[in-house]
């Protein structure tokens, strides 16, 4: 049978009828392989290499993890990342514990990664240069932010492991050097998941005692990056910042360098060099006394040779203290006589100024000025009334002139000698004055007026006849 007739029989043996035949949707058979595979597989640890490595916005980490032969695609929520105390990069082997499981949406098989740790020393390494560039950034191994040690602290305060090596030679370097010395030892755990909570504990007491020391050594021995893990944590590095005591940090050997080193304000190649730079040497502190004591004996001699040609020089100065007094009261006199002269003089000027001042109060006393302005008015009075007289009189003889001037023109003078005036009446007392005969008409009543009275008269042609008095 040709292989194309074979294909066919085979395929038609195999194919499900229509009766037995099941359909399903893509989702279906992702949301079922998800459900298989988480079953099956649960949590699981897996090591490999980064590739791709992608941190989105919203904080979530994206990444392949890879060996020589498959890959793995791996999302790393941020809820669970914060945890982790270095930031993955391409090429770092690690370990990390995630759920196998299915992104239904795309059917990739993915890791749900909820920790990761590095694989050996590389990733601690990379942790701890990724810390240490952060912390510079904020300022925090800044020298100007460094506080000076005292030059005479009277506490130390060590923060150690009880039995280690460190804290024996810090003592023995402080007993030896300055035995006078009050020392406090805090004992913490110095690697391991509780050395963290401890030696932050032990800064907090420190600086709760109260007499709080004046300074704070912080040391252990040496050992591994992974044995000085916590002294490479964010949180000792912060409280060590923090501190309000100056910080001394020893931690391992010469050549081992953690975060806790860069932060303090002194940082020691091995815990002796710390209590050798926390502390005064008595040595030579006993060799600068003794060679100020010398000093100040020298000193002393030469300022009291001194004193001494000081007083041979003034005890040759020095008078009788008898002169001494003749002429203090030969002084006394003489001033005695010049107080008096001075007295004499101010008296004669305060005298001179007292009758200057009376001389002034007496010219402007009000009683003078009163006397004075009274006077003034009596004399105004006086004044005013011989002005009065003098215009009444003037007056007066004013009037009378003025009465002989009418007097001389008045018409009643000369009809006082026989004259009349005719005047035609017209309501008022005298009525007009006729000058002419020929004014007048026949039958017409005129007013004739004497000195002593008036007459009305009618008029005709030849004679006035006398009618009633007006």
């Amino acid at each position: 049978m040709p292989i194309a007739n074979q294909r066919s029989a085979v395929a038609a043996a195999t194919r499900p009828t229509a009766a037995r035949r099941t359909v399903k949707s893509v989702s279906q058979v992702n949301a079922e392989a998800r459900f298989l595979i988480e079953e099956r597989f649960g949590v699981a640890w897996v090591t490999g290499e980064i590739s791709n490595f992608r941190a989105y916005a919203s904080g979530h980490w994206y990444f392949t993890l890879k060996d020589e032969r498959a890959q793995l695609r791996c999302v790393m929520f941020a809820s669970r990342n914060r945890f982790v105390r270095f930031k993955p990069t391409d090429g770092l082997s690690v370990v990390l514990r995630a759920r196998l499981s299915v992104y239904e949406a795309r059917g990739d098989f993915q890791a749900l990664v909820d920790h990761v740790e590095g694989a050996g020393e590389g990733a601690l390494r990379i942790a701890f240069e990724q810390l240490r560039a952060r912390l510079s950034a904020e300022g925090l191994f800044a020298v100007e932010r460094k506080r000076p040690l005292p030059q005479f602290p009277r506490h130390l305060a060590v923060v150690s492991s009880r039995d280690g090596a460190a804290l024996r030679d810090v003592l023995a370097v402080l007993r030896r050097r300055f035995p006078c010395l009050r020392v406090t030892c805090f004992y913490v755990a110095v690697q391991g998941p509780e050395a963290e909570g401890q030696i932050l504990t032990a800064f907090d007491r420190a600086e709760r005692m109260r007499h709080p020391p004046d300074v704070l050594i912080l040391t252990r021995g040496g050992g591994s990056l992974e044995d000085l893990a916590a002294f490479n944590l964010e949180s000792v590095a912060r409280r060590i910042n923090a501190a309000t005591i100056p910080v001394v940090s020893a931690i391992g050997h010469e050549t081992d360098t953690t975060i806790a080193d860069f932060v303090a304000d002194r940082r020691a190649a091995t815990p002796s060099a710390a209590a050798e730079l926390a502390t005064p040497d008595r040595t030579v502190l006993d060799g600068r006394i003794g060679a100020l004591a010398t000093a100040l004996r020298g000193r002393m001699v030469a300022r009291l040779r001194m004193d001494q040609r000081l007083l041979a020089s003034t005890a040759r100065r020095l008078v009788h203290p008898g002169r001494t007094l003749e002429q203090r009261l030969q002084r006394t006199d003489e001033l005695r006589e010049r107080l008096a002269v001075a007295m004499r003089s101010m008296l004669q000027r305060l005298a001179a100024a007292h009758r200057h001042q009376h001389e002034l109060l007496a010219r402007t006393n009000p009683n003078r000025r009163l006397q004075q302005a009274g006077a003034r008015v009596a004399n105004a009075e006086t004044r005013l009334a011989a002005a009065a007289a003098a215009n009444v009189a003037r007056q007066r003889l004013r009037a009378e002139a003025l009465a002989r001037a009418l007097q001389a023109v008045s018409p009643l003078a000369t009809m006082s000698r026989g004259y009349a005036v005719v005047a035609a009446p017209d309501g008022s007392r005298w009525g007009k004055p006729l000058t002419a005969a020929a004014t007048i008409r026949g039958g017409e009543r005129v007013a004739i007026h004497w000195a002593d009275g008036s007459r009305h008269a009618r008029m005709d042609d030849d004679e006035a006849s006398e009618d009633e008095d007006v």
